[in-house]
């Protein structure tokens, strides 16, 4: 066979290896062409090692191939130097042991510049085994172009259509086949072979212009893309197989054959009339047989025998570079092609379960796919919810990050003001109004106010996000995930102290340090430990008696515990207990208390992280009290990070949903707003800004009013997450403003008075004073402000114009009203418009204080600079942690206030705009996990009760329909 390879063929072909047994493909094998890395990373060996050698197009050798594998060389290149990691990998799934079109394929693949992998079968294998090989590297994001190399048998309609179309680098796809016969050739791969063959014909000089072309025994999608491109060029194309009677005629009157499979012995050469031209694109190609060349008859001189072949090869590695510039294509910004669902609002507006009932979701795999999610990258939760991986970080790196929007809120009345509705309808009018990629970020809400006062936190009316009783209860179970590992690090904590208590210090290492099947060794997090107290030693026996002791002891102080237990539900009666109380407990008691999940520190952890790693990082440094001389313990201390991290696994994705008009959400961590900072997660917002591109937009909320919610925003989550917010909503409501202006108390579960209920202008020009207050809170870190007035059925024209008039003169970018809750993201319209001008006019974001400060002097800032307030008064308590925390190294970090969100001041009752006060901070904590200092304004309660009438008594299960009732 060698001697009638032609040069370059011969010039690919391997060195003989050394003598010896066989050498055999083993089954399934993955090999890649750097030499046992590549895409795949390390893989078995099939043949025996010795030094490739690689050739290298040269003019006047085969300039065909070597013109195209040069042009997909500086095609590769240019893409590079925008994307320098960027590196295509064709997958080609070969059945049989042929190594030397393997090795052909590596060679050119190296040559162009692509990475390739082979994933070889036994010669023998079934259809189904090959299509399993091909639904994994369909799912494989890392794999841009597919090729089967398999008998002419093995390809059936069922394994050519397994492909992806979008993979299928040798066109046989029906989807693939369908546009090129439409005429969609941009659209679609061409068969590498039939390209070939024209390619050949072309640059020999052939005017295929009324020429008669006889294809025989072709099949498939050979067959019909050689038709189509001959057709193209004004050929008259017959096809024939070998056994038509008519073939030796059908012969004589072609000009052109092009033969699709091997010649049969019985059909003479002398059948085919001197002087006509010959092609051999046999599908053996396809299998790793060398055919496609010419058969030895007189051929004009014009084609070089197995230039169908090397060309085909070529043009393959030229769809396969194409293949590649489309997907990072799809990498970067571009419009969604959103299905957005359509609304049909009613008036009156029902309730919002109704709502949400009333409107069927997109499967959320559809949504994951229009807002470019790649199918491994999302785990489905039921048929509406989905968690997100963070592998589409890594994907996406170098992709431009969209604009970012938060949405505040002016001092709230005990009913809120719609930050969440607000939300949703912006981004419903930007996505399924103005075709603008959007993405709303909300925090998952907790279940106690769910079943206590509050209800649900999914918006409401027709701007929410569905299913609604999904989004409240449960979700895919971050929450209760927090719940487990927070009491598992309680548990420890104290039983930690019982264990000290009642074992000697080589009791207490030997059963820290056991000895299991006679070897006595570390855990890794135990050596961790001995590297922090300074112990460079790995033997258990090796450590003396005093590190022994130093190893084993924490010498936990009780009364400096702050990590406390929680759950989920709203439970006054747990606010104050006491724990110990049993037999087996030895006496030892203590006083403690239980808060609500959401103000645990692991979910303010959840809430910053930025990855898995960092996670685990935070959870191990969560300081839960300090020792009897002092010093912090943190649960890196006590043993339990890594479990930690593996409750946290799951809950670290972003959850994805929807809105009412099939937008998309994350819904991603809920941290209490006032002893934590109150804003969804780093991770959500992060992978929203690359999802959306550089023109879309990712709207995010903070908890409360701006004086809280937002600050934290800005001086905690910005800081963390490197971020830069683009502009401000701010949300106000007429109900709220008359309120500040002086109207009498609104109280949940209570009618509002007629203060509320009717127009008074001058109550709300009164209460616009604490619009203005907040438009300057907002003005202090440089992000343009638009004020969103969120329009009830009460408000009169006067009352709205007036805001907007005085909102703008108190220097908001513009103030618009909204009637989303009514009618949906077309509500919104005007505010989505005024949000864009502002985020395109640019920021020009600031902290508000250095971290490196004092802590008191950055809790005086925020008093006076966002509060109003004269000055700060110290406790004795708060000083002592201040000192102590400045002392352990923790003064660095941002400011976490916590306080009352129903006023300015720390007096719920004092609103408008307080003025000339002085802020009593009663306490101090720290959250180090998370990474804050939180100083207590005034008395904090971290577990709600519940009122006289909870929300429970209004939720039941229709146990026939199985749906939910009475969720609002």
């Amino acid at each position: 066979m060698s001697a009638r390879l032609p040069l370059f063929l011969r010039g690919l072909r391997r060195p003989q290896p050394p003598p010896g047994p066989p050498l055999r493909l083993r089954a399934p094998c993955r090999a890649s062409s750097g030499g046992g890395g590549g895409v795949f990373g390390s893989c078995s060996v099939h043949v025996r090692p010795y030094q490739r050698q690689k050739t290298k197009f040269k003019d006047g050798l085969n300039t065909g191939p070597g013109e195209v594998i040069q042009n997909s060389k500086d095609v590769l290149n240019l893409l590079q130097e925008k994307n320098p990691t960027f590196k295509p990998v064709l997958a080609i799934i070969q059945a049989g042991d042929d190594n030397l079109m393997q090795e052909i394929n590596q060679n050119l693949a190296e040559e162009a510049g692509l990475n390739i992998t082979h994933i070889c079968l036994p010669l023998d294998s079934s259809e189904a085994e090959i299509i399993d090989e091909i639904l994994k590297i369909n799912e494989d994001t890392r794999v841009h172009g597919l090729a089967l190399q398999i008998s002419e048998n093995s390809f059936s309609n069922k394994v050519l259509n397994a492909l992806k179309p979008e993979k299928d680098v040798d066109g046989v796809t029906d989807i693939n086949l369908g546009r090129l016969v439409r005429g969609d050739a941009h659209e679609c791969y061409i068969s590498p072979v039939a390209r070939a063959v024209i390619e050949l014909l072309e640059k020999s000089g052939v005017n295929l212009d009324g020429k008669k072309i006889l294809v025989i025994g072709a099949h498939g999608s050979l067959e019909a893309a050689l038709q189509c491109l001959f057709q193209r060029r004004g050929s008259m194309t017959m096809s024939s197989q070998w056994e038509t009677p008519q073939l030796q005629s059908k012969l004589h009157e072609a000009d052109i054959v092009i033969l699709g499979s091997p010649k049969p012995e019985e059909i003479p050469l002398s059948w085919i009339q001197p002087g006509t031209t010959v092609l051999n694109c046999s599908h053996d190609f396809l299998s790793g047989k060398l055919g496609g060349g010419s058969l030895g008859v007189q051929l004009n001189g014009l084609i070089a025998e197995n230039d169908v072949s090397l060309l085909a090869a070529a043009l393959r590695i030229q769809n396969m570079v194409s293949s590649g510039r489309r997907w990072l294509r799809e990498q970067q910004h571009a419009r969604w092609r959103l299905h957005c669902l359509k609304l049909q609002p009613l008036s009156p507006v029902p309730s919002d379960l109704e709502i949400s009932r009333a409107q069927t979701p997109k499967a959320v795999d559809v949504l994951a796919k229009e807002i470019g999610l790649l199918a491994d990258e999302i785990e489905i939760y039921g048929k509406s919810k989905a968690k997100v991986r963070l592998s589409l970080l890594e994907r996406l790196k170098d992709q431009a990050d969209g604009k970012y929007v938060l949405v505040a809120g002016i001092t709230p009345t005990p009913l809120g003001e719609g930050k969440s509705t607000v939300t949703v309808g912006l981004v419903q009018a930007m996505t399924a109004h103005l075709n603008i990629n959007s993405f709303a970020c909300l925090r998952q809400p907790s279940q106690g106010p769910t079943f206590g006062v509050k209800g649900g936190a999914a918006g409401g009316g027709y701007a929410q996000v569905i299913p609604m009783e999904e989004f409240n209860l449960h979700l895919t179970g971050d929450i209760h995930a927090i719940t487990a590992a927070n009491n598992l690090l309680a548990a420890a904590i104290d039983t930690r102290i019982l264990h000290e208590n009642t074992q000697t210090d080589k009791a207490l290492y030997n059963r820290l340090v056991p000895s299991v099947n006679g070897v006595r060794e570390f855990s890794s997090i135990q050596l961790a430990r001995l590297k922090k107290l300074g112990i460079n030693k790995t033997d258990p026996n090796a450590l003396t008696e005093e590190e022994m002791g130093k190893f084993a002891r924490l010498d936990i102080d009780p009364s400096t515990i702050t990590w406390q237990r929680v759950l989920d539900t709203n439970d006054r009666f747990l606010r104050k207990i006491t724990i110990g109380q049993a037999p087996t407990e030895k006496g030892y008691s203590r006083q403690a208390q239980f808060d609500i999940a959401v103000a645990s520190e692991i979910m303010a952890v959840l809430a910053l992280t930025d990855s898995l790693a960092d996670m685990k990082e935070r959870l191990g440094r969560m300081v839960v009290a300090s020792d009897k001389n002092g010093q912090p313990v943190t649960a890196e201390d006590l043993g339990v990070t890594g479990a930690l991290t593996v409750l946290m696994k799951d809950a670290i994705k972003p959850n994805l949903m929807q809105t009412l008009e099939g937008t998309p959400v994350f819904v991603h961590a809920g941290p209490f707003a006032n002893i934590a900072h109150g804003n969804s997660s780093v991770l959500a917002d992060k992978i929203a800004l690359k999802l959306v591109g550089q023109e879309g937009f990712v709207v995010t909320e903070a908890g409360f009013g701006a004086d809280i919610g937002m600050e934290k925003f800005f001086n905690i989550k910005c800081r963390a997450s490197g971020l830069v917010p683009n502009a401000v909503v701010l949300v106000a409501t007429v109900r709220a403003l008359k309120m500040h202006g002086g109207g009498p108390s609104v109280t949940a579960g209570v009618p509002l008075k007629k203060e509320y209920t009717e127009e008074n202008i001058q109550l709300v020009a009164d209460g616009c004073c604490n619009l203005q207050k907040q438009i300057q809170i907002a003005q202090l870190f440089g992000v343009p402000v638009i004020v969103a007035l969120n329009v009830f059925k009460t408000d009169t024209r006067a009352e709205i114009d007036l805001v907007c008039e005085l909102a703008k003169r108190a220097g908001a970018f513009d103030a618009v009203p909204c009637y989303h809750w009514s009618v949906g993201g077309k509500g919104s319209v005007q505010l989505a418009r005024a949000v864009r001008d502002a985020a395109n006019k640019g920021s020009r974001f600031r902290f508000l204080y250095d971290v490196q400060l004092p802590i008191v002097e950055k809790i005086r800032t925020i008093a006076q600079a966002v509060y109003g307030a004269k000055d700060i008064e110290l406790s004795p308590e708060a000083q002592s942690k201040i000192d102590r925390y400045t002392q352990q190294g923790f003064g660095n970090l941002p400011i976490c206030m916590a306080k009352t969100h129903l006023s300015l001041s720390h007096e719920p009752d004092k609103k408008g705009v307080p003025r000339d006060f002085i802020l009593p901070i009663s306490d101090v904590r720290a959250s180090i996990g998370a990474g804050f200092i939180y100083p207590l304004v005034g008395t904090m309660s971290t577990m709600p009760g519940l009122p006289t009438r909870p929300c429970f008594y209004d939720i039941d299960l229709d146990t026939e329909a199985e749906q939910v009732k009475g969720l609002f």
